[in-house]
């Protein structure tokens, strides 16, 4: 059955691999992302359709997912996709972009969820990306691995009060995208360029996401992890 999914950061990554197996599966789907001449091209190539979005404001996301039931009169499917990752030691202090993760990964997420929820007619279902880092905590990623942790223990909260929602968390291991261009300290920059050998092309996540939107009603796959077989 098509649905109308709606994905933020949309513009590049995972957020577009997604936007392309969704669409070739024949979804509905809206974008949104702050850069919209990318949007724009992305849309018009797969069929979609787009909207401005940034995810650190409240009042945005909720015009995004308006124009989202404006256009197709529903929302089924929202994807949190939007993050940033500006690997740093904490003892850089590196407080603005300590800011930014919070504003991005979490608040990004929150204001997502209180959007759409409101808009769901039959259920509905919200797919949290997270990452691998929700999991374990690396050097120089001390904070961005707490708002995944965040992102992580606020989608098992939500899963738990709704009997009619379903709620996945997609936990991406190193993944080709352009989070990387994010980190402004040395030390970390050189760390991802070892680890990033080894990364999975976006659409393996992209896939992992059809494949839980595409279950039955009552079926919620809760989380997925996906990462290359040689990470460790």
């Amino acid at each position: 059955m098509s649905k109308v999914v709606l994905i933020s950061g949309a513009s590049s990554g995972i957020g577009e691999a997604t936007a392309r197996v969704l669409a070739e599966a024949g979804h509905q789907v809206f974008l949104g992302a702050r850069r919209e001449d990318r949007l724009a091209a992305l849309a018009a190539e797969i069929g979609g359709a787009h909207a401005p979005l940034d995810v650190t404001s409240r009042e945005s996301f909720q015009s995004f997912v308006d124009a989202a039931v404006e256009r197709y009169g529903r929302v089924d499917v929202l994807v949190n996709n939007a993050g940033v990752m500006p690997l740093s030691l904490v003892e850089s202090l590196k407080v603005d972009e300590w800011d930014r993760m919070l504003d991005v990964n979490v608040r990004g997420v929150l204001y997502g969820i209180a959007a759409v929820l409101p808009r769901f007619t039959d259920g509905g279902h919200v797919v949290n990306v997270a990452s691998i880092a929700a999991h374990l905590v690396v050097p120089t990623a001390a904070v961005y691995c707490a708002t995944k942790y965040a992102v992580r223990a606020l989608s098992e909260g939500l899963r738990q009060e709704r009997t009619d929602l379903r709620v996945t968390v997609i936990s991406p291991g190193v993944t080709e995208s352009e989070l990387a261009d994010t980190i402004t300290e040395d030390y970390a920059t050189s760390m991802m360029a070892e680890y990033r050998k080894i990364a999975l092309p976006a659409s393996a996540i992209g896939d992992a996401i059809r494949y839980a939107i595409s279950q039955p009603a009552e079926v919620d796959v809760n989380e997925i992890v996906v990462r290359p077989v040689a990470q460790r």
